[in-house]
C-alpha cells in the first residue's frame, strides 16, 4: 500500500488531515502510528482555524522526522517544495481557501502523503 493509498484509508477511518498524512509516513520516519496521531492531532483543520492545511502540516512533519533538526537545510528545501508542488496543484495552501474552493481533503490528503513519500524515499 502506498503511503497515499494508507493517508486516504486512514482519513477515512477518522483521523484528521494531518494524522492521516503523517501515520501513513511511518516507515520513512520511523515513528509508530498511535504516536504520530498524537503529535499530529492538533493539526487537523489547519490547526482548528482552518489556516495551514492539515495534510501539508503532516507532510512538513514527516520530513522534520526524517531528516531531523541538524539538517535544517535539507528540512527547509524539501519544506519549500512540499509546499510549492501543494499550492500550484490547488492554488492554495489554507485550509479555509482549500474548503472555499471545494477541494476535497481527500484529495490534498492524497497529493502530500504522495509527495512525502517521494522526497523521503
Amino acid at each position: 500500500m502506498t503511503a497515499k493509498e494508507k493517508a486516504t484509508a486512514l482519513h477515512g477511518q477518522g483521523y484528521n488531515c494531518a494524522q492521516a498524512v503523517l501515520m501513513a509516513m511511518g516507515g520513512a520516519t520511523g515513528l509508530d502510528e498511535k504516536t504520530a496521531a498524537s503529535i499530529a492531532c492538533g493539526f487537523g483543520g489547519g490547526a482548528g482555524c482552518r489556516e495551514l492545511c492539515g495534510a501539508l502540516s503532516g507532510a512538513i512533519m514527516a520530513v522534520g522526522m526524517k531528516y531531523g533538526a541538524e539538517n535544517r537545510v535539507q528540512v527547509n528545501a524539501a519544506d519549500k517544495e512540499i509546499v510549492t508542488a501543494f499550492r500550484e496543484k490547488f492554488g492554495a495552501v489554507r485550509c479555509a481557501d482549500l474548503k472555499a474552493a471545494k477541494i476535497s481533503c481527500d484529495d490534498v490528503i492524497a497529493f502530500a502523503a504522495e509527495k512525502a513519500e517521494e522526497l523521503l524515499k
